[in-house]
């Protein structure tokens, strides 16, 4: 059950610096409603966690700087036990054959017929250099999964000892320069300008959704949605390659996005920041932390689904920031200093949890995360719990790269 806060709908216990800042949102623009999913924290202009319902407009501050971020998750043909043994030289081999990391390119040229995508037009509006220089690091990226909490998973449900594979990941640098570049020209700059002076408390930038620009920004951002798809894609079938299976059932959701629905025969514009859309039957998953289960979750048809504008939660929530738990990182000795929590901590839940690390730092520990059943537990006349996973195989960017992502 949700409580209302200054207007503002909650679920779980309220932070308030993420409230303030969900009233805040709800000062700005046609906005019909704010509600904070339980696993809510503060973030860029709209908290992580938050939604916000506008009528005819959009804000590319909260869909955020990885566009499209979000989820694929496919449960295989393959059993735990038979992989169990192979497990570590598996990991090795996904760490190998995928790209993790900030700016890093794939190793593998990549062809998709998104490429040819009447979208990409937009961006030739804007100028034929952007539009270039923004489709070539689209095609030397697709594929790769950057840093921060991003990640290619192997999962077991142990009901009946089956493997998934699951990803985190979004539209990479394209998504970046997509979001900069428009709230640049929102604010009348150049879309290429280097943004300056970004502060965690800047009011949501907002487009009329029937206004030139607003028109330009949503097809963008459904490019980038198709780029993050066509990527999670590539990754996932990369691994199911490796495993030498196939996928019997597959789950694919965005949680950073702007979607049009339709609510009480009213049309809205639901910018959801770190929230997993869950219309009765819709299948989503969402991610506990790598020494924290994970879900396949399915909305049900509710009274407080409905006032939820059909929104849940995406992951277990952080309980402490990246530079709280691993420290300050000094770039010249690429070293941090500080942090809660130690790498020796960190391998040993990981250790005793069962789970084979790749990558991975300290500020993506199982200790800066609330426990996810708590969180689900907030929304459980919302959505239905159908498949739970426990990580066997985690891999992630390593501990000394910088996150530029806003989320």
């Amino acid at each position: 059950m949700y409580k209302e806060i200054k207007g503002v709908k909650v679920w779980g216990n309220p932070l308030e610096s993420a409230v303030d800042q969900a009233v805040t949102c709800s000062q700005y623009g046609n906005v019909e409603q704010v509600l904070l999913m339980a696993d809510h924290h503060k973030g860029y202009s709209q908290p992580v966690g938050g939604v916000v319902v506008y009528r005819n407009q959009i804000s590319p501050s909260g869909v955020g700087y990885d566009i499209a971020c979000g989820n694929k998750a496919v449960k295989t043909n393959v059993k735990y036990e038979d992989i169990r043994e192979q497990l570590s030289g598996i990991m090795d081999e996904i760490a190998q054959s995928i790209s993790f990391g900030v700016g890093r390119s794939n190793r593998e040229k990549v062809d998709h017929a998104l490429f040819d995508d009447p979208d990409w037009d937009v961006f030739k509006e804007i100028g034929k250099q952007e539009h270039d220089k923004l489709k070539a690091l689209a095609k030397k990226q697709l594929g790769t999964v950057g840093s921060g909490n991003h990640f290619v998973d192997l999962f077991v449900e142990e009901a009946t000892d089956d493997v998934w594979v699951a990803n985190h990941f979004g539209s990479r640098g394209f998504g970046h320069k997509t979001a900069s570049g428009f709230m640049n020209l929102a604010k009348g700059a150049q879309f290429s300008d280097k943004v300056k002076g970004e502060r965690m408390e800047d009011a949501p930038t907002l487009l009329d959704l029937d206004s030139e620009i607003g028109d330009m920004y949503y097809r963008a951002m459904q490019l980038a949605g198709k780029y993050a798809y066509a990527g999670r894609d590539y990754a996932i079938q990369k691994v199911l390659d490796i495993l030498q299976a196939e996928a019997l059932f597959s789950v694919h959701n965005h949680h950073n996005y702007a979607w049009k629905e339709t609510h009480d025969d009213k049309e809205y514009v639901i910018v959801r920041k770190g929230a997993t859309p869950s219309a009765p039957n819709q299948w989503g998953f969402v991610g506990g932390s790598m020494g924290d289960n994970s879900v396949i979750i399915r909305g049900v048809d509710s009274e407080e689904n409905r006032d939820a504008f059909y929104s849940t939660v995406h992951g277990a929530g952080r309980i402490m920031s990246r530079t709280e738990a691993a420290g300050k990182m000094n770039w010249k000795t690429r070293t941090r200093s500080g942090g809660k929590v130690t790498p020796e901590q960190m391998k040993q839940a990981i250790k005793e949890f069962g789970v084979e690390l790749r990558g991975g730092g300290t500020d993506e520990s199982p200790f800066v995360y609330k426990k996810l059943a708590d969180v689900l537990e907030a929304h459980k006349q919302t959505v239905s719990i159908e498949h739970v996973l426990k990580p066997i195989g985690v891999c992630m960017a390593g501990e000394g790269e910088f996150d530029p992502y806003k989320d």
